[in-house]
């Protein structure tokens, strides 16, 4: 589908649209050049979607047969053919990189989901992702766990680009960015030459949010719970976006921003419609605004183009959106136990599907 609400979606509020999907197949067939050239800025990717890609796919069995042969382990073999797919999207993706001057163009991977809770593991696998792609526009996606929030700070410091991902929750958030702010600070310190070129962005999920409030309050069943559902996550997200907009705004960061220091944007993630009770556009319509990043499927991104709204929202009815969130916790709901809840799901799920695609490889090694 050819559109230019994409790319009216950057040039008239300042949000980068990106897309949440990598396959070889796209790699080889021309659409990411295709989705490029109607307005997508980046691409994400997550352990679900390389469990997709490889087991649904015969265009990995080649180089899968020559890593096997060299005698690498299951696990050495998957990161080979992720690495391949993230070096090769990165570099269609450079020459966006290079004319917006380091703004987009980036390509995110994610360490081991297994590490979630091991700060130290964690750093050392960032590194390695970092060192072995070699691509200056490409984001190493670490967890926003409580464990991972001194790696988010560590990484940074040494000018590596972070993907902060799984954020589900505001006091989550502001550890996010407060994190992201050290690590600046330690950079300018050790080698502030790399300070204007380190690029981050914190994702912050928002249809898990909403689908599992809606749970607990059709479960209430009373007339005012059920006038709240659907209103949770958006609500978050314009209050999570004001914080940045506090956060950043601020003098510390000021002196940071005279050095070229660049603020880490939210990301806008988990953008698809899970209820089909609502319009297939809702989270990339009413999460607009500058400084942001909304990470699409492709079905999402399709509907997008074809009948998505370009105005600002984001920071439109931020009052209101207070009131949705004490309106929730007025009945019992607890923004911070859904966010720890949703964490816990979200890790686990990464991992599930990081043991699944590990099996999916073992088996083709064993036939």
């Amino acid at each position: 589908m050819t559109s230019s609400r994409l790319r009216e979606l950057f040039d008239q509020t300042g949000q980068s649209p990106w897309l949440d999907n990598l396959k070889r197949e796209y790699l080889l067939n021309g659409e990411f050049e295709r989705v490029i050239s109607n307005g997508i800025r980046g691409l994400t990717s997550n352990p679900t979607i390389f469990q997709k890609a490889i087991q649904g796919s015969a265009l990995y069995d080649h180089q899968f047969s020559e890593v096997a042969e060299k005698g690498a382990t299951t696990e050495e073999i998957f990161w080979e053919l992720v690495i391949s797919d993230i070096t090769d999207a990165a570099d269609i993706f450079h020459p966006l990189y290079t004319s917006s001057s380091g703004l987009d163009g980036f390509v995110s991977v994610e360490v081991s989901p297994e590490l979630a809770h091991d700060c130290d593991g964690t750093i050392a696998a960032a590194q390695n992702l970092h060192d072995r792609i070699g691509r200056r526009n490409v984001m190493i996606k670490i967890p926003a766990t409580k464990a991972c929030i001194p790696a988010i700070e560590e990484v940074i410091s040494r000018g590596i680009n972070v993907n902060v991902t799984l954020i589900f929750g505001l006091e989550r958030y502001q550890q996010v960015m407060d994190a992201y702010i050290r690590g600046i600070t330690r950079l300018k310190s050790s080698n502030p030459t790399l300070v204007q070129e380190v690029s981050s962005v914190a994702s912050f999920f928002i249809s898990r949010v909403d689908s599992e409030i809606d749970r607990q309050l059709d479960a209430l069943s009373s007339e005012e719970a059920l006038s709240l559902r659907g209103k949770a996550a958006i609500a978050q997200a314009k209050v999570a976006y004001a914080m940045f907009e506090k956060t950043f705004g601020s003098s510390q960061w000021q002196t940071l921003a005279q050095m070229g220091a660049q603020v880490q944007r939210p990301l806008w993630a988990s953008t698809s419609t899970k209820n089909p009770e609502y319009p297939d556009t809702i989270y990339v319509d009413q999460l607009i605004g500058p400084h942001s990043v909304n990470t699409l499927p492709d079905s999402t991104m399709e509907a997008f183009s074809d009948h998505g709204s370009i105005e600002e929202t984001i920071t439109k009815n931020v009052d209101e959106a207070h009131r949705t969130l004490s309106a929730l916790q007025s009945i019992g709901i607890n923004m911070s136990e859904v966010a720890d809840k949703l964490e816990r799901e979200g890790v686990a799920s990464f991992a599930q599907s990081f043991v699944d695609v590990l099996q999916v490889l073992e088996d083709k090694r064993s036939r």
